[in-house]
């Protein structure tokens, strides 16, 4: 654990309508997706950190419970304040992940650190309820292969069991939010093609069922920018900030790219891992999530401000590294190093216009 106190880090962030769960000491800020600017004159977006979950399941090591926590903590000292922790699955499927419950319940300690996870079904969305979680991702996969190789529903039988976690969520008094991922946005590696009209009925039908908010995920990296502005920018006209997030892929070198281009259609709040670790297990291809370091990067570069500390984030790059010892790790910023004459390109720019 770093020797420095990681909660004393940042002041506590506003209190909001997500919820503090059963034994939650903070009230995390709630992730809207869209820009909203922190600084005056800049621009924002979020960077929702999903190593520990995206990025685990899909490496053969298992990191113990307190490097786990370790990377939380010196995540949340670089100006982290979303990381998606762990999934509520059978120890048998990922036992990368067996140790969520306890994983959640450290992050639920850190100020301003919305803690979220994933569940796959109506007994998952019940443990993250139970134990405090502030916001659970409910993946749906817009492919039908893909969705019946992954989660053995049809997408639309993913769309009943959002139903039912609204239901358990509302009759159990959480607060939890819901956010529906639809997934294999751009096509996929079993399926093919995916047409956009599938997404985006699927996309309407999770909100139907109950779900807060949406995001869309380029599983296998087969985006190109232009595809992102189409989709992103129908999804946006669709249902507008409800579309909370966007997840991409860096399989084929176009992940910062395809992250541009959903930032111009207005979405402000994006999945990344450190390192770009990730995948799909029942994708095959889908390697390599957009690396979180070379995405803050690329926004404060542009003048937006993510709230991060990129020497920060290099550092625990580094412990990272030494954790997962032999696994492939990908990007690029640790490599070339941060530019001289600071981080923001033409400073003095930033008091021009800018729009989203």
């Amino acid at each position: 654990m770093p020797a420095t106190d990681p909660t004393a880090a940042a002041p506590l962030a506003p209190s909001s309508a997500l919820p503090s769960g059963a034994a939650a000491s903070v009230d995390p800020p709630v992730p809207t997706g869209v820009a909203s600017g922190r600084p005056a004159g800049r621009p924002s977006a979020q960077v929702r950190e999903v190593g520990l979950r995206d990025g685990l399941q899909s490496i053969a090591a298992t990191v113990p419970t307190h490097r786990k926590m370790a990377w939380i903590a010196a995540a949340h000292a670089a100006g982290q304040r979303e990381i998606e922790v762990g999934s509520f699955v059978p120890a048998r499927l990922l036992p990368q992940l067996a140790d969520t419950a306890e994983v959640l319940a450290f992050a639920r300690t850190l100020p301003g650190l919305v803690a979220s996870v994933l569940v796959p079904n109506l007994k998952g969305a019940e443990r993250a309820i139970e134990c405090g979680a502030h916001l659970m991702v409910v993946p749906l996969s817009a492919s039908h292969a893909h969705s019946l190789a992954n989660l053995r529903k049809t997408p639309d039988e993913v769309v009943a069991e959002v139903a039912r976690i609204r239901a358990a969520r509302d009759a159990s008094g959480s607060r939890t939010l819901i956010e529906g991922g639809v997934g294999t946005a751009f096509g996929c590696t079993l399926q093919g093609d995916v047409a956009e009209s599938e997404v985006l009925r699927l996309m309407q039908a999770l909100l139907d069922a109950g779900a807060d908010r949406v995001s869309l995920a380029d599983t296998v990296g087969y985006a190109d920018p232009q595809s992102v502005l189409r989709l992103f920018g129908k999804a946006r006209a669709r249902v507008g900030d409800r579309l909370a997030c966007a997840h991409f892929h860096d399989t084929r070198g176009m992940g910062l790219a395809n992250a541009y281009a959903a930032w111009q259609t207005g979405v402000a709040r994006f999945d990344a891992s450190l390192a770009g670790i990730g995948g799909c297990p029942h994708a095959p291809g889908a390697s390599g999530n957009v690396a979180t370091e070379d995405l803050a990067f690329m926004l404060e570069r542009m003048g937006v401000d993510t709230g991060l500390d990129l020497p920060g984030l290099l550092a625990l790059r580094e412990r990272v590294r030494g954790w997962l010892d032999g696994e492939t790790l990908h990007g690029t910023l640790w490599r070339a190093g941060l530019p001289k004459g600071g981080l923001v390109a033409h400073p003095e720019a930033l008091a021009e216009p800018v729009s989203a």
